[in-house]
């Protein structure tokens, strides 16, 4: 079996050699090149071929944004971006996600060679994921609107009334998931039910995260606060690092945010969201799983069906990784799979048909 092959580039010297060293260490894969600035790494990728690239976010002579945006644009492939974990390189690893990078690993600001080490793990993992990974290319811009045509209203619903006090959305994403959980957001009415997401996410990210979806939503976003109470138009992100569950409080739901042991590995955990949201929420749950690598949440997406709710996966073709989803629907869990460009149009018209009912299926 053929191995993948990795460009690494990144402007540090030690960087690179550690980076290579991980890489060749893999049975599976092996460094065909490590470059030092984009300008390299460019004549390296059109003679060595590669399967995968690590990009540092910030390089000399062409910033490694600029890099990834004319690389997606003129020869799409997998990049994994390494960051580094500090508020502006979280902001700049958003930006490269909506880029078209498949994922990216944090290095810690200072002992980054000990730091890089101690994820050789994950750092390897992800660049078997961006290897079979489906590689996104940027939308084409949607054409300027002919003088004088009509302008489109914006989607309200105001007949769901009360029902969006009771009702909570709920979404599990990965790989991919950050781009594919805001196109569903951004879809979303500023008076739809609350929305609780655990997007699988290293801590340093998540308030950049969730900042970035509030400036882009109808729907206020922020990251889940333990002990506050969910309220309808408005999203909740899993802290990264913490796990999020829904519990019961008087009439009220309220956001649990706690420590505790990974779980399928992850902490944040898919699993943990939905099983709180059978558990707690039962037929007023609505579940939404989204792209990502493995299985977490499949069986709580499960158990949230069998306790009444009603759920939607995405479909192979517009996922990144078609990991999380296939095993949702491999348990049975799935309602309905759709592309992503239509999941947040048959949530709302659900919730609109069931306005002043139940989600008992039909």
């Amino acid at each position: 079996m053929a191995k993948t092959k990795v460009v690494v580039v990144d402007d540090s010297a030690l960087v690179r050699s550690i980076l290579t060293e991980i890489i060749n260490r893999q049975p599976d894969m092996e460094c065909t090149g490590a470059a030092s600035d984009p300008l390299m790494a460019r004549e390296m990728i059109r003679n060595l071929n590669p399967d995968v690239i690590t990009l540092d976010v910030e390089m000399p002579k062409m910033d490694g944004l600029d890099f990834l945006s004319r690389l997606m644009r003129l020869r799409p492939m997998p990049v994994v971006m390494v960051s580094t974990l500090t508020e502006r390189g979280a902001e700049v690893t958003l930006k490269a996600l909506e880029l078209g990078a498949i994922d990216f690993v944090a290095k810690p600001k200072i002992g980054v060679a000990d730091g890089i080490r101690l994820l050789a793990q994950d750092i390897t993992d992800k660049i078997r994921i961006a290897a079979k990974a489906h590689i996104r290319r940027a939308p084409a811009p949607a054409p300027a609107a002919a003088p004088g045509a009509p302008v489109a209203k914006p989607v309200t619903m105001a007949s769901v009334g009360r029902l969006s006090t009771e009702k909570i959305i709920f979404i599990g994403a990965s790989t991919g998931g950050t781009e594919a959980t805001k196109d569903v957001l951004v879809n979303l009415p500023a008076d739809c039910p609350a929305v609780v997401i655990t997007q699988h996410m290293p801590p340093g990210f998540t308030k950049s995260y969730a900042a970035r979806l509030d400036g882009l939503c109808k729907i206020r976003v922020k990251e889940a606060q333990d002990g506050e109470r969910i309220l309808p138009g408005h999203g909740y992100i899993a802290p990264g690092g913490f796990h999020l569950s829904v519990e019961r409080s008087g009439a009220n739901y309220i956001a649990r945010v706690q420590d505790g042991e990974p779980v399928n590995r992850h902490k944040p955990s898919v699993e943990v969201l939905f099983n709180s949201a059978a558990r707690v929420v039962g037929p007023n749950a609505l579940g939404i799983m989204l792209t990502g690598m493995g299985a977490d949440g499949a069986r709580a997406m499960k158990v949230m069906k069998d306790a009444g709710s009603y759920n939607y996966v995405q479909d192979e073709a517009s996922c990144v990784v078609f990991g999380m989803p296939r095993e949702a629907i491999a348990a049975g869990a799935a309602d309905e799979v759709l592309p992503l460009s239509q999941i947040a149009s048959h949530l709302i018209d659900r919730l609109r048909k069931t306005a002043g009912g139940s989600l008992n299926r039909v």
